[in-house]
């Protein structure tokens, strides 16, 4: 079984150290990098089939902006660097998600930084770290 290392990004400059620390540990260990941004989305809502379908098409507007302008660029910095890395993105709860993708791809590892893009929104709900490391099945790596 290979290693596969799943980072988690969200634009962040925790994020960013995340990744980097993801990546050296790849380049040692010759492990596999898939690099995941999550979109914040609740699938409780109760919308008219007009709401419904605009939804959709948002959301699907919101996937296509995040690969070109989230993902992609740092797969490709990645990759430069030699390393085997692929993106992606899914909407849903951060924690839930990451955790779901990294069974869903095999990860060995969940990289994540300590603290995200919205401070007041972890100050309210709880960090994504906190919550990955109790949802995750998986050792979780956090970057401070």
């Amino acid at each position: 079984m290979s290693k596969l290392l799943l980072v988690g990004v969200d634009c962040s400059e925790c994020s960013e150290r995340a990744l980097k620390y993801a990546a050296n540990r790849a380049g040692s260990s010759k492990a596999q990098l898939v690099v995941v941004h999550v979109i914040d989305w609740s699938p409780f809502s109760f919308n008219t089939p007009q709401e419904n379908a605009e939804r959709h098409k948002r959301r699907e507007t919101e996937l296509d902006r995040a690969h070109k302008e989230i993902v992609d660029p740092l797969v490709s910095e990645l990759r430069e660097q030699g390393l085997f890395a692929r993106g992606v993105i899914r909407h849903g709860h951060p924690a839930e998600t990451l955790s779901a993708v990294a069974d869903e791809f095999g990860a060995t590892n969940i990289i994540i930084g300590k603290t995200g893009s919205s401070r007041i929104k972890t100050q309210l709900f709880g960090s994504v770290a906190n919550t990955l490391v109790q949802v995750s099945n998986l050792p979780v790596t956090v970057v401070p």
